[in-house]
C-alpha cells in the first residue's frame, strides 16, 4: 500500500514539475518565436518585391492590355513560381532554343515524384517566351479541391489521343509524360524510364505531324523522393486503386536544371512503337549525359555551387 502511495505521489510531483517547467519556459519560447514572425514577414516582403523587380514589365503589360481572361492571373502565378524556382533551386533551362517561338511541338518529359520542374518550365516559358505549355494530367488530380480552377487557367486536361492532336493542330505546345503517375511513384534515383509500352504520345505526334522535344530535369529525384520501404505493397495497391499512395518526402533545395533536347522531327515512315523507342533513347541520352547515377541528395545540394558541380556538365 505504501508502495502504491509513493508511486502516486511521484506521479503528482512529475506532473507538477512539468506544469511548472511549461509555465517557466513559455515566455522564453514566445520570446524566441515572435521575432521569427517578423523575419517571415520580411522575407514575404522580399519575395513580393523580388517578383516585381524581376517581372514588372511583363506583369504591367499584361494588366494594361485587353487580353484573355486568365492571362494576367497566369502571369502573376508564373512570376511567383519562377521566383521560387530561382531562389530555392537555382533553376535553369538549357536548350530553350529548341522550343519553337510559334507553332506546335510535343514535349515528352521524365516524371519525378512531384513534377515541380514542369511548373517551373511552364512559368519560365510564359515569362520569357509568352507561350503556355498545355499539359496532360492524371485523372485523379481533377478530384482534388481547387484543381478545376488551376486546370482551367493553365489548360491541364486528362487528355485523349484526339484531344491532344487537336491541341497541337491549334498551334500549341503540349507536354506529356508517358510514365505518368506510375513513373512518379515507383521511379528511383537511377532515373529509369517506366513507360510500360505506352505509345499514345507517339500516336499523337504522328497524327498531328509535330516534332517531339525530349525534356529532363537534373536532380529531380533528389528534390523529392518516395520512402524506400514497402515498395511491393504500394505497387500492388496502386495497380488496384489507381491513386498515388506511396509516401513522399523531401523538398530539399537541390540544384534543378531542365535540359531540352534537339527536336525529333516528324517522320511518317515510323510506326508508333518505333517512334516510342526513338524518343526513349533520346531521353535516356539526356539522363546519362547530365545526371549523376545513382542520384545523391548531398551531391545535388553541392551542385548549387559551381566549383562542386557534376563533372558531367
Amino acid at each position: 500500500m505504501d508502495f502504491i502511495q509513493n508511486i502516486t505521489k511521484a506521479s503528482y510531483i512529475d506532473l507538477d514539475y512539468s506544469l511548472w517547467l511549461y509555465r517557466l519556459l513559455t515566455p522564453l519560447i514566445v520570446t524566441f518565436l515572435l521575432p521569427l514572425v517578423f523575419v517571415a514577414l520580411i522575407y514575404i516582403s522580399f519575395l513580393i518585391l523580388f517578383i516585381y523587380k524581376l517581372h514588372r514589365e511583363v506583369i504591367l503589360r499584361s494588366v494594361r492590355s485587353d487580353r484573355k481572361f486568365w492571362e494576367v492571373g497566369r502571369k502573376l502565378v508564373a512570376a511567383i513560381w519562377d521566383a521560387h524556382a530561382r531562389i530555392y533551386h537555382g533553376y535553369e533551362v538549357i536548350g530553350m532554343e529548341h522550343i519553337p517561338k510559334d507553332g506546335p511541338a510535343l514535349i515528352v518529359y521524365y516524371h519525378g515524384a512531384i513534377p515541380i520542374d514542369m511548373y517551373y518550365l511552364n512559368s519560365r516559358m510564359m515569362l520569357q517566351e509568352n507561350r503556355l505549355i498545355y499539359t496532360i494530367g492524371d485523372r485523379f488530380l481533377f478530384k482534388l479541391p481547387g484543381w478545376g480552377t488551376i486546370s482551367e487557367a493553365f489548360h491541364i486536361s486528362p487528355g485523349t489521343v484526339q484531344s491532344c492532336v487537336n491541341i497541337l493542330r491549334d498551334g500549341n505546345l503540349l507536354a506529356i509524360s508517358p510514365g505518368g503517375v506510375y513513373e512518379a511513384q515507383f521511379g528511383d534515383n537511377y532515373y529509369e524510364l517506366l513507360w510500360r509500352n505506352r505509345v499514345g504520345f507517339a500516336k499523337v505526334a504522328l497524327e498531328a505531324q509535330v516534332p517531339i522535344i525530349p525534356c529532363f530535369t537534373q536532380n529531380l529525384r533528389e528534390g523529392f523522393r518516395q520512402v524506400g520501404i514497402f515498395r511491393t505493397f504500394f505497387m500492388k495497391l496502386y495497380n488496384t486503386i489507381r491513386i498515388p499512395v506511396y509516401p513522399i518526402y523531401g523538398g530539399f533545395p537541390v540544384k534543378f536544371r531542365t535540359f531540352l533536347g534537339k527536336p525529333i522531327e516528324y517522320d511518317g515512315s515510323l510506326t508508333p512503337e518505333q517512334l516510342q523507342v526513338k524518343v526513349a533513347h533520346a531521353l535516356e541520352d539526356l539522363i546519362n549525359k547530365h545526371q549523376r547515377l545513382p542520384g545523391s541528395i548531398f551531391h545535388a545540394l553541392l551542385d548549387r555551387f559551381p566549383p562542386f558541380r557534376s563533372k558531367k556538365d
